[in-house]
């Protein structure tokens, strides 16, 4: 253990505790000598400004609680597993939207990787140890990415060129952006439409153009944003109104059983060894798709117009595909 290690740990260990800590037990704890310790104290007291103390009573060492605030390391202290962690959040962020922030964060993840050479606690290539997967990500202009990030943080508002991916409609709206959410892979911007005077959802890859306003932003209670955005299924946003009850064959129950679907969701296993899911919705549209990606292994109990939902979408597959042994696409069936 190096003499930062050393001064990190005997910093968490005199904070941990509700009590003076021995020298011996710091010994044991440091892994170290009583004059090691004794520098140690002595170190943190001259460099650092340590309000380390001596109580005799307790026959132990304590920050001096008589101060305004608690003690505090000057500068950014990180152990071996907290510059794992900084790596690993860096490369996730760097796969989740390719270009953010590279220049900005480069210096401190140069700084990291030095420490973690120096400390001989990694390889020069561990973010290649990190990997993100994604599937059907929509790629973000990043130049667009920051200014978004840029108006939540400052909490101004933005002018924004937005085209609607539903209706086609290409429209200039007025946000008060709230906060930036990465959902299913993709990038969304929940915000207070001046427009619409109401919340929206708006998909950042379908915002056209941007540019932060000098005025302020609206800012909307999280719990109000909750409430608004999280109470329902997926992404669509309203107050959940519905519930949908699913069950799911033996052979998926126990993959469905470990998976949350929505916060309030509840589940419940039948003697038939099915496992019966409840979850509350509003709009239908997301949670239809991925009822239907569990095919024949799901049933939808209700509500019926849930259930007629999946049915008609079922039956326009047959039209596609056509049924087994029956007339296919090529044999002149409409798909409309």
């Amino acid at each position: 253990m190096d003499r930062f290690d050393r001064i990190y740990r005997l910093n968490s260990i005199i904070k941990r505790s509700r009590f003076p800590v021995s020298k011996s037990n710091l010994k044991t704890y440091l892994e170290c000598s009583d004059a090691t310790v004794e520098r140690a104290i002595q170190d943190m007291r001259d460099g650092l400004s340590a309000p380390i103390v001596y109580d005799r009573e307790h026959n132990g060492y304590h920050y001096d609680e008589s101060e305004d605030a608690p003690y505090e390391l000057p500068g950014l202290w990180f152990n071996g597993s907290e510059l794992f962690a900084l790596i690993a959040c860096q490369q996730l962020l760097k796969d989740i939207q390719p270009g953010l922030l590279d220049e900005s964060i480069k210096p401190l993840t140069d700084r990291v990787k030095s420490l973690l050479s120096k400390k001989h606690l990694g390889h020069e290539n561990l973010e290649q140890r990190v990997k993100l997967i994604q599937q059907a990500s929509r790629p973000v202009d990043n130049f667009l990415f920051q200014q978004i990030i840029t108006a939540i943080a400052t909490r101004k508002k933005i002018q924004c060129t937005y085209h609607a991916r539903g209706s086609e409609e290409i429209s200039n709206r007025t946000i008060s952006p709230q906060r930036i959410v990465h959902y299913r892979d993709n990038w969304y911007l929940d915000a207070w439409c001046h427009k619409r005077e109401a919340l929206r959802t708006f998909a950042v890859e379908k915002i056209l153009s941007c540019g932060i306003l000098p005025n302020d932003a609206i800012d909307i209670d999280q719990p109000v944003l909750d409430e608004h955005f999280a109470s329902a299924f997926g992404i669509f946003a309203g107050q959940a109104d519905k519930t949908a009850v699913l069950e799911f064959s033996k052979k998926y129950a126990q993959w469905v059983a470990d998976e949350s679907w929505h916060p309030e969701q509840k589940g419940e296993w039948l003697e038939s060894g099915r496992y019966r899911l409840t979850v509350p919705y509003k709009h239908s549209e997301e949670l239809v798709m991925d009822i239907l990606k569990y095919g024949a292994h799901v049933e939808v109990v209700g509500p019926e117009g849930l259930r007629q939902k999946v049915v008609d979408i079922v039956g326009d597959m047959q039209k596609v595909y056509g049924n087994v042994g029956g007339a296919s696409r090529d044999e002149g069936v409409d798909v409309g």
